[in-house]
Protein backbone atom coordinates (compact mmCIF):
# COMPACT_ATOMS: atom_id res chain seq x y z
CA UNK A 1 0.00 0.00 0.00
CA UNK A 2 1.07 3.41 -0.60
CA UNK A 3 0.52 6.53 0.83
CA UNK A 4 -3.04 7.59 -0.90
CA UNK A 5 -4.31 4.09 0.30
CA UNK A 6 -3.99 4.64 3.49
CA UNK A 7 -5.39 8.13 3.45
CA UNK A 8 -8.38 6.75 1.63
CA UNK A 9 -9.27 4.21 4.70
CA UNK A 10 -8.48 6.50 7.24
CA UNK A 11 -10.95 8.94 5.40
CA UNK A 12 -13.45 6.40 4.85
CA UNK A 13 -13.25 4.37 8.47
CA UNK A 14 -12.24 7.48 10.71
CA UNK A 15 -13.83 10.55 12.25
CA UNK A 16 -12.24 13.44 10.93
CA UNK A 17 -11.75 14.85 13.81
CA UNK A 18 -8.26 16.43 12.58
CA UNK A 19 -7.27 17.70 9.09
CA UNK A 20 -3.51 15.96 9.26
CA UNK A 21 -0.81 16.91 6.73
CA UNK A 22 -0.93 14.04 3.92
CA UNK A 23 1.97 12.32 4.94
CA UNK A 24 1.80 8.59 6.26
CA UNK A 25 4.39 7.78 8.71
CA UNK A 26 5.79 4.02 9.04
CA UNK A 27 8.63 4.53 11.22
CA UNK A 28 11.15 6.80 13.00
CA UNK A 29 14.48 7.40 14.83
CA UNK A 30 15.49 10.39 16.81
CA UNK A 31 14.76 13.66 14.82
CA UNK A 32 13.86 11.85 11.47
CA UNK A 33 10.48 10.29 10.70
CA UNK A 34 9.64 8.48 7.05
CA UNK A 35 7.04 7.63 5.03
CA UNK A 36 5.45 4.24 3.81
CA UNK A 37 6.68 5.44 0.30
CA UNK A 38 10.38 5.83 2.12
CA UNK A 39 10.84 9.34 1.88
CA UNK A 40 12.44 10.90 4.99
CA UNK A 41 11.80 14.17 6.70
CA UNK A 42 12.90 15.93 9.43
CA UNK A 43 10.19 16.40 12.87
CA UNK A 44 9.58 20.06 13.64
CA UNK A 45 6.63 19.40 15.55
CA UNK A 46 7.57 16.43 18.13
CA UNK A 47 3.92 14.70 18.36
CA UNK A 48 2.99 18.44 19.89
CA UNK A 49 6.02 18.31 22.36
CA UNK A 50 5.58 14.44 23.60
CA UNK A 51 8.76 13.59 21.62
CA UNK A 52 11.28 16.04 23.62
CA UNK A 53 13.85 13.33 24.09
CA UNK A 54 13.57 12.20 20.39
CA UNK A 55 11.81 9.07 18.66
CA UNK A 56 12.47 5.87 20.13
CA UNK A 57 14.93 6.70 22.64
CA UNK A 58 16.89 3.60 22.80
CA UNK A 59 17.22 3.91 26.36
CA UNK A 60 13.56 4.64 27.04
CA UNK A 61 12.33 2.01 24.60
CA UNK A 62 14.79 -0.51 26.32
CA UNK A 63 13.23 0.22 29.83
CA UNK A 64 10.00 -0.65 28.33
CA UNK A 65 10.72 -3.31 26.92
CA UNK A 66 12.46 -4.68 30.17
CA UNK A 67 9.26 -3.61 31.85
CA UNK A 68 7.04 -5.22 29.56
CA UNK A 69 8.92 -8.74 30.24
CA UNK A 70 7.64 -8.31 33.96
CA UNK A 71 4.48 -6.45 34.31
CA UNK A 72 2.72 -3.82 32.10
CA UNK A 73 -0.86 -3.34 34.34
CA UNK A 74 -2.07 -4.02 38.01
CA UNK A 75 -4.38 -1.40 38.22
CA UNK A 76 -4.25 0.82 41.69
CA UNK A 77 -6.65 -1.83 43.06
CA UNK A 78 -2.59 -3.50 44.11
CA UNK A 79 0.40 -1.35 44.50
CA UNK A 80 3.35 -1.94 42.03
CA UNK A 81 7.40 -1.44 42.27
CA UNK A 82 7.35 1.34 39.55
CA UNK A 83 5.01 3.68 41.16
CA UNK A 84 6.69 4.74 44.70
CA UNK A 85 10.12 5.35 42.51
CA UNK A 86 8.69 7.70 39.56
CA UNK A 87 6.76 9.61 42.38
CA UNK A 88 9.94 9.80 44.76
CA UNK A 89 11.82 11.13 41.21
CA UNK A 90 9.48 13.12 39.89
CA UNK A 91 8.59 14.90 43.39
CA UNK A 92 13.01 15.26 43.58
CA UNK A 93 13.38 16.64 40.31
CA UNK A 94 10.42 19.37 39.98
CA UNK A 95 11.01 20.01 44.14
CA UNK A 96 7.32 18.97 45.35
CA UNK A 97 6.10 16.86 47.69
CA UNK A 98 3.11 14.96 45.97
CA UNK A 99 2.30 14.03 42.47
CA UNK A 100 -1.02 12.41 41.10
CA UNK A 101 -0.41 10.27 37.83
CA UNK A 102 -2.84 9.89 35.38
CA UNK A 103 -2.45 8.95 31.62
CA UNK A 104 -3.34 12.04 28.91
CA UNK A 105 -3.29 15.65 29.65
CA UNK A 106 -6.92 16.45 29.53
CA UNK A 107 -6.92 13.49 32.63
CA UNK A 108 -4.47 15.83 34.72
CA UNK A 109 -5.76 18.47 34.04
CA UNK A 110 -9.44 17.88 35.28
CA UNK A 111 -7.19 16.26 38.44
CA UNK A 112 -5.91 19.12 39.04
CA UNK A 113 -9.05 21.04 38.79
CA UNK A 114 -10.71 18.95 40.88
CA UNK A 115 -7.61 19.26 43.67
CA UNK A 116 -8.04 22.83 43.69
CA UNK A 117 -12.01 22.89 43.74
CA UNK A 118 -11.57 20.22 47.14
CA UNK A 119 -9.06 22.33 48.73
CA UNK A 120 -11.17 25.63 48.07
CA UNK A 121 -13.96 23.34 50.17
CA UNK A 122 -11.89 21.66 52.83
CA UNK A 123 -8.96 24.14 53.60
CA UNK A 124 -9.86 27.41 52.28
CA UNK A 125 -13.69 27.37 53.61
CA UNK A 126 -15.32 28.31 50.17
CA UNK A 127 -19.22 27.49 50.45
CA UNK A 128 -20.02 24.17 48.99
CA UNK A 129 -20.95 24.66 45.22
CA UNK A 130 -19.74 27.55 44.48
CA UNK A 131 -15.58 27.27 44.05
CA UNK A 132 -14.52 29.56 40.89
CA UNK A 133 -11.43 28.82 38.91
CA UNK A 134 -9.60 31.28 36.79
CA UNK A 135 -8.54 30.42 33.05
CA UNK A 136 -7.06 32.88 30.35
CA UNK A 137 -8.67 33.65 27.28
CA UNK A 138 -7.56 31.58 24.37
CA UNK A 139 -6.25 28.98 26.42
CA UNK A 140 -5.80 25.41 25.72
CA UNK A 141 -6.11 22.70 28.30
CA UNK A 142 -7.80 19.58 26.41
CA UNK A 143 -11.42 18.42 25.05
CA UNK A 144 -13.29 16.72 27.68
CA UNK A 145 -16.66 18.91 28.40
CA UNK A 146 -15.49 20.12 31.39
CA UNK A 147 -11.88 21.62 29.80
CA UNK A 148 -14.16 22.88 27.11
CA UNK A 149 -16.11 24.85 29.28
CA UNK A 150 -13.44 27.21 29.96
CA UNK A 151 -12.55 27.55 26.14
CA UNK A 152 -13.03 30.66 24.25
CA UNK A 153 -12.18 28.77 20.60
CA UNK A 154 -15.70 28.78 18.88
CA UNK A 155 -14.83 25.79 17.31
CA UNK A 156 -14.13 23.67 20.67
CA UNK A 157 -17.45 24.44 21.86
CA UNK A 158 -20.06 24.25 19.01
CA UNK A 159 -22.57 21.55 19.51
CA UNK A 160 -20.82 20.21 22.74
CA UNK A 161 -23.13 22.28 25.01
CA UNK A 162 -24.47 22.32 28.14
CA UNK A 163 -21.29 23.32 29.59
CA UNK A 164 -19.83 22.95 33.17
CA UNK A 165 -20.17 26.39 35.37
CA UNK A 166 -17.71 28.08 37.59
CA UNK A 167 -15.21 29.11 35.41
CA UNK A 168 -14.22 32.65 35.11
CA UNK A 169 -12.00 34.14 31.76
CA UNK A 170 -9.27 37.08 31.72
CA UNK A 171 -7.43 38.28 28.93
CA UNK A 172 -4.15 36.28 28.70
CA UNK A 173 -0.88 38.72 30.33
CA UNK A 174 -3.37 41.04 32.25
CA UNK A 175 -2.60 40.79 35.95
CA UNK A 176 -5.43 43.68 36.45
CA UNK A 177 -7.49 41.67 35.02
CA UNK A 178 -6.82 38.37 37.27
CA UNK A 179 -6.91 41.13 40.49
CA UNK A 180 -10.44 42.25 39.46
CA UNK A 181 -12.00 38.79 38.92
CA UNK A 182 -10.87 37.21 42.08
CA UNK A 183 -13.59 36.71 44.64
CA UNK A 184 -13.64 35.02 47.82
CA UNK A 185 -14.98 31.85 46.23
CA UNK A 186 -11.94 31.83 43.97
CA UNK A 187 -9.49 28.32 44.09
CA UNK A 188 -7.29 28.53 41.23
CA UNK A 189 -6.14 30.44 38.28
CA UNK A 190 -4.99 28.10 35.55
CA UNK A 191 -2.19 29.39 32.85
CA UNK A 192 -0.37 28.01 30.13
CA UNK A 193 3.11 29.94 30.82
CA UNK A 194 3.19 29.90 27.03
CA UNK A 195 0.13 29.30 24.85
CA UNK A 196 1.11 26.67 22.43
CA UNK A 197 -2.30 26.12 20.45
CA UNK A 198 -3.05 29.92 20.49
CA UNK A 199 -0.05 30.60 18.62
CA UNK A 200 3.03 30.04 20.75
CA UNK A 201 1.82 33.54 22.79
CA UNK A 202 4.29 34.54 25.72
CA UNK A 203 3.08 37.03 28.46
CA UNK A 204 4.63 40.23 29.00
CA UNK A 205 7.74 39.72 30.92
CA UNK A 206 7.09 39.44 34.76
CA UNK A 207 3.43 39.03 34.26
CA UNK A 208 3.62 35.32 35.00
CA UNK A 209 5.64 36.17 38.73
CA UNK A 210 3.08 39.05 39.09
CA UNK A 211 0.05 36.52 38.87
CA UNK A 212 1.26 34.63 41.47
CA UNK A 213 1.80 37.36 43.90
CA UNK A 214 -1.77 38.20 43.34
CA UNK A 215 -2.82 34.43 43.94
CA UNK A 216 -0.59 34.17 46.94
CA UNK A 217 -2.03 37.20 48.36
CA UNK A 218 -5.64 36.29 47.98
CA UNK A 219 -5.26 32.82 49.10
CA UNK A 220 -5.68 31.19 45.27
CA UNK A 221 -3.90 28.51 43.87
CA UNK A 222 -1.58 29.53 41.05
CA UNK A 223 -1.86 26.15 38.31
CA UNK A 224 0.69 25.65 35.66
CA UNK A 225 -0.10 24.07 32.56
CA UNK A 226 2.96 22.59 31.36
CA UNK A 227 1.74 19.81 29.59
CA UNK A 228 3.31 21.44 26.22
CA UNK A 229 5.70 23.63 27.39
CA UNK A 230 7.56 21.82 30.18
CA UNK A 231 10.08 19.28 30.61
CA UNK A 232 12.98 21.33 28.77
CA UNK A 233 10.58 22.39 25.88
CA UNK A 234 11.64 26.30 26.61
CA UNK A 235 15.00 25.68 27.82
CA UNK A 236 13.60 25.36 31.65
CA UNK A 237 12.29 22.51 33.13
CA UNK A 238 9.16 24.36 33.29
CA UNK A 239 8.02 27.53 31.41
CA UNK A 240 7.01 29.53 34.14
CA UNK A 241 10.83 29.06 35.77
CA UNK A 242 11.87 31.83 33.62
CA UNK A 243 10.25 33.77 35.90
CA UNK A 244 11.91 32.49 38.92
CA UNK A 245 9.01 30.80 40.97
CA UNK A 246 7.19 27.31 41.82
CA UNK A 247 3.85 27.00 40.86
CA UNK A 248 1.46 25.56 43.48
CA UNK A 249 0.21 23.15 41.07
CA UNK A 250 2.10 21.86 37.87
CA UNK A 251 0.40 19.91 35.03
CA UNK A 252 2.60 17.57 33.33
CA UNK A 253 2.25 15.13 30.28
CA UNK A 254 3.68 14.66 26.81
CA UNK A 255 7.34 14.10 27.12
CA UNK A 256 7.20 12.42 30.69
CA UNK A 257 6.89 9.41 28.49
CA UNK A 258 9.24 10.29 25.64
CA UNK A 259 6.50 9.58 23.17
CA UNK A 260 6.57 6.38 23.90
CA UNK A 261 2.99 5.30 26.04
CA UNK A 262 0.69 7.68 27.23
CA UNK A 263 1.49 9.27 31.00
CA UNK A 264 0.70 12.11 32.90
CA UNK A 265 0.92 13.46 36.83
CA UNK A 266 0.00 16.40 38.87
CA UNK A 267 2.82 17.67 41.05
CA UNK A 268 2.04 20.26 44.09
CA UNK A 269 2.06 20.29 48.60
CA UNK A 270 0.53 17.48 50.48
CA UNK A 271 -1.75 20.67 51.50
CA UNK A 272 -3.36 20.42 48.09
CA UNK A 273 -2.64 16.69 46.97
CA UNK A 274 -3.77 15.49 50.39
CA UNK A 275 -7.37 16.68 49.86
CA UNK A 276 -7.76 13.29 47.53
CA UNK A 277 -9.19 10.16 49.58
CA UNK A 278 -9.50 6.74 48.83
CA UNK A 279 -12.18 6.74 46.43
CA UNK A 280 -12.72 10.46 45.33
CA UNK A 281 -10.67 10.17 41.92
CA UNK A 282 -8.48 7.64 39.62
CA UNK A 283 -7.85 5.79 36.74
CA UNK A 284 -7.54 2.23 36.07
CA UNK A 285 -4.23 2.76 33.79
CA UNK A 286 -3.19 5.85 35.76
CA UNK A 287 0.09 5.17 37.50
CA UNK A 288 0.44 1.53 35.80
CA UNK A 289 3.95 -0.31 36.06
CA UNK A 290 4.57 0.17 32.22
CA UNK A 291 4.12 4.04 32.08
CA UNK A 292 6.08 4.43 35.56
CA UNK A 293 8.87 2.76 33.92
CA UNK A 294 8.61 4.66 30.96
CA UNK A 295 8.50 8.26 33.09
CA UNK A 296 11.47 7.10 34.90
CA UNK A 297 13.88 6.67 32.06
CA UNK A 298 12.56 9.64 30.11
CA UNK A 299 13.01 11.64 33.10
CA UNK A 300 16.85 10.46 33.17
CA UNK A 301 17.00 11.00 30.02
CA UNK A 302 16.24 14.77 30.11
CA UNK A 303 18.44 15.50 32.62
CA UNK A 304 21.51 13.21 31.87
CA UNK A 305 21.61 14.40 28.16
CA UNK A 306 21.00 17.78 29.07
CA UNK A 307 18.34 18.31 26.96
CA UNK A 308 16.94 21.33 28.88
CA UNK A 309 20.38 22.97 28.48
CA UNK A 310 20.35 22.17 24.42
CA UNK A 311 16.67 23.60 23.92
CA UNK A 312 17.82 26.81 25.68
CA UNK A 313 20.72 27.38 23.68
CA UNK A 314 19.68 25.83 20.39
CA UNK A 315 16.70 27.82 20.57
CA UNK A 316 18.13 30.90 21.02
CA UNK A 317 20.38 30.12 18.25
CA UNK A 318 17.45 28.88 15.88
CA UNK A 319 14.90 31.77 17.08
CA UNK A 320 17.80 34.59 16.27
CA UNK A 321 18.30 33.28 12.59
CA UNK A 322 14.52 33.08 11.93
CA UNK A 323 13.58 36.92 13.67
CA UNK A 324 16.46 37.62 10.85
CA UNK A 325 14.84 36.12 7.89
CA UNK A 326 13.14 39.30 5.83
CA UNK A 327 10.59 37.38 4.41
CA UNK A 328 7.39 39.80 3.40
CA UNK A 329 4.88 36.77 5.20
CA UNK A 330 6.60 37.00 8.35
CA UNK A 331 4.37 39.16 10.99
CA UNK A 332 6.51 38.01 14.14
CA UNK A 333 8.58 35.65 15.40
CA UNK A 334 8.37 34.77 19.03
CA UNK A 335 9.35 31.50 21.00
CA UNK A 336 11.62 30.32 24.02
CA UNK A 337 14.12 27.49 23.66
CA UNK A 338 13.06 24.99 20.89
CA UNK A 339 9.63 26.02 20.90
CA UNK A 340 8.52 28.95 18.67
CA UNK A 341 5.74 30.25 16.42
CA UNK A 342 6.32 31.98 13.45
CA UNK A 343 3.20 34.28 12.89
CA UNK A 344 2.74 35.18 9.57
CA UNK A 345 0.26 38.57 8.10
CA UNK A 346 -3.11 37.71 7.12
CA UNK A 347 -2.34 38.36 3.27
CA UNK A 348 -0.31 35.64 3.34
CA UNK A 349 -2.48 33.20 2.98
CA UNK A 350 -2.72 31.15 5.93
CA UNK A 351 0.23 28.95 7.29
CA UNK A 352 -1.17 25.75 5.98
CA UNK A 353 0.12 26.54 2.33
CA UNK A 354 3.52 27.13 3.70
CA UNK A 355 3.75 23.65 6.10
CA UNK A 356 2.34 21.93 3.00
CA UNK A 357 5.55 23.06 0.60
CA UNK A 358 7.54 22.20 3.48
CA UNK A 359 6.49 19.30 3.48
CA UNK A 360 7.45 18.57 0.06
CA UNK A 361 11.10 19.92 0.87
CA UNK A 362 11.00 17.43 3.66
CA UNK A 363 10.20 19.11 6.72
CA UNK A 364 6.84 18.65 9.15
CA UNK A 365 5.75 21.35 10.55
CA UNK A 366 1.65 22.09 11.64
CA UNK A 367 -0.09 25.84 11.42
CA UNK A 368 -1.90 26.35 14.43
CA UNK A 369 -4.97 29.23 14.61
CA UNK A 370 -4.36 29.55 10.01
CA UNK A 371 -1.58 32.36 10.44
CA UNK A 372 0.93 30.59 12.90
CA UNK A 373 3.42 28.15 12.07
CA UNK A 374 4.80 26.40 15.27
CA UNK A 375 8.67 25.01 15.02
CA UNK A 376 9.28 22.78 18.05
CA UNK A 377 11.96 20.09 16.94
CA UNK A 378 12.85 16.98 19.53
CA UNK A 379 15.26 18.64 21.56
CA UNK A 380 18.02 16.10 20.66
CA UNK A 381 17.91 18.13 17.30
CA UNK A 382 21.01 18.83 16.40
CA UNK A 383 22.98 22.44 15.24
CA UNK A 384 23.59 21.17 12.01
CA UNK A 385 20.12 20.11 11.49
CA UNK A 386 18.33 23.03 12.12
CA UNK A 387 20.87 24.42 9.77
CA UNK A 388 19.20 22.25 7.27
CA UNK A 389 16.07 22.91 8.44
CA UNK A 390 16.31 26.82 8.21
CA UNK A 391 17.62 26.15 4.41
CA UNK A 392 14.32 24.96 3.63
CA UNK A 393 12.31 27.44 5.78
CA UNK A 394 13.92 30.41 4.10
CA UNK A 395 13.51 29.24 0.28
CA UNK A 396 9.57 28.67 1.21
CA UNK A 397 9.19 31.69 3.83
CA UNK A 398 10.93 34.02 1.21
CA UNK A 399 9.67 32.22 -1.94
CA UNK A 400 5.60 31.82 -1.05
CA UNK A 401 4.46 31.21 -4.35
CA UNK A 402 6.60 28.83 -5.57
Amino acid sequence: MQTQDYIDLENQYNAHNYHPLDVVIEKAEGVWVTDVDGKKYLDFLSAYSAVNQGHNHPRIVRAMKDQLDKVALTSRAFRNNQLPLLAQELCELTGYEMMLPMNSGAEAVETAIKAARKWGYTIKGVPDGQAEIIACRDNFHGRTTTLISMSTEPQYRAGFGPFTPGFKIVPYGDAKALTEAITPNTVGFIVEPIQGEAGVHIPPIGMLREAYDICRKNNVLFIADEIQSGLGRTGKLFAHHWENFNADVVIIGKALSGGLYPVSAVVSSKEVLGVYQPGDHGSTFGGNPLACAVARESLRVLVEENLIERSAQLGEYFKGRLQRLESPYIKEVRGRGLFIGVELHPEAGGARRFCVKLKERGLLCKETHENTIRFAPPLIVKKEELDWAYGHIEVVLMNGNK
